[in-house]
């Protein structure tokens, strides 16, 4: 593979201090404004998502993202309201105060700004990007890239430790209107716009990303690569040596169900053959 953008360090060794790491998502309750919200003492709603944090920690995950997935169906990132912004960046410095593994935030539908915003203001190390480069039709509609205004916007806000950790043929999405592009175009255009790491997904929240899929992202890059969906007990030992790290939240839920509580009997499971994989 050629170079198409300047070398970096390994993001993930520079966070985290190893590879091969696991991430849990913490699929924030309802914010306040959106459809699913009860209307009820936001205070719940933070002590439910720093529960599901202190969850993950104490089954052993090496990080954690913090995300408004309850906040369905998701806005177009300009739509998106303070409240989102204000009630997410609570929420991870509730957790920041209580543990000093590393961080991430990601604020859908593909809200790169508000992302970075509350990662500079509570001390998060990264964001998530669903749709970093190029354009895709998602279930919000149209969606475009955000790296042109999200660089300059990290830049402004004094920002540029945080890491960009980006998408490429994001899931719920059609990416390829024409189809005259490869995936492989589409991972090196995220390099090519200064991401600091890739993910791979399947087609929706839970879907496996395929090991020739894997193969072919790793192909493409020379940036970090994790895999950002569908990673179970099952199939952890075959892609894991394939990969810099992994997203995981449904498979580490009671009854593998996204919109459940973390189930700590199921993390520390997982983490147990996690090791097991890594000192192989």
């Amino acid at each position: 593979m050629g170079t198409i953008s300047h070398e970096k360090q390994n993001t993930i060794n520079k966070i985290f201090g190893k590879s091969q790491v696991i991430i849990g998502v913490i699929h924030c309750p309802p914010m306040p404004g959106t459809p699913r919200y009860s209307r009820g003492d936001f205070i719940s709603s933070i002590n439910t998502a720093v529960e599901d944090g202190l969850a993950y920690i104490s089954g052993g995950v090496d990080g954690l993202i913090v995300e408004n997935h309850g906040d369905i169906p998701f806005l177009k990132p300009d739509e998106i309201g303070h409240e989102v912004s204000t009630g997410l960046a609570i929420i991870t410095d509730r957790i920041r105060q209580k543990t000093d593994v590393p961080i991430g935030i990601n604020v859908l539908a593909n809200a790169a700004l508000p992302a970075l915003a509350i990662a500079k203001t509570a001390g998060a190390n990264f964001v998530r990007v669903n749709q970093w480069a190029n354009a895709y039709v998602a279930n919000e509609g149209f969606v475009e890239g955000a790296a042109a205004t999200a660089l300059r916007y990290r830049a402004a806000i004094a920002a540029e430790n945080v890491a960009i950790f980006a998408d490429a043929h994001v899931k719920h999405g059609a990416h390829a209107i024409v189809a005259d592009r490869p995936l492989s175009e589409l991972v090196r255009d995220v390099e090519f716009f200064d991401a600091d790491a890739v993910i791979c997904t399947g087609q929706r929240t839970g879907d496996a990303a395929t090991v020739e899929e894997i193969t072919a992202m790793r192909q493409a890059t020379s940036l970090p690569l994790l895999v950002g969906s569908g990673t179970t007990l099952d199939n952890i030992g075959t892609i894991l040596p394939l990969l810099d790290g992994v997203i995981i939240a449904s498979a580490l839920k009671k009854g593998g169900r996204w919109w459940n509580a973390v189930d700590r009997d199921r993390v520390a499971a997982f983490m147990d053959k996690v090791n097991g994989i890594r000192s192989a």
